[in-house]
């Protein structure tokens, strides 16, 4: 299974009719521990109450759909400012 793809598929929708343009998903490693990145962008400059409301959109449909046995951080961040 390819858990970005299947990530992908499952919040594009949400994230669009929010607003918002999906421009990558990435899942990682670092250290110890898993990382599963949404990276957003928007016309217009993306803050972090964008990042926070598009964490709340998709974490219930993540949830819901169980894609990743293992434990992982969701990281929602914007296309300009990157992930940390």
């Amino acid at each position: 299974m390819d858990i970005v793809k299947e990530v992908t598929n499952l919040i594009k929708t949400t994230v669009e009719d929010a607003g918002y343009i999906l421009s990558e998903v990435v899942y990682e490693k670092e250290a110890r521990t898993n990382y599963l990145r949404v990276i957003i962008d928007k016309n217009g400059i993306i803050e972090v109450d964008d990042c926070v409301t598009v964490s709340k959109l998709i974490d219930p449909l993540l949830d819901e759909a169980d894609l990743i046995d293992e434990y992982y951080i969701l990281d929602v961040c914007s296309k300009e400012k990157g992930c940390e």
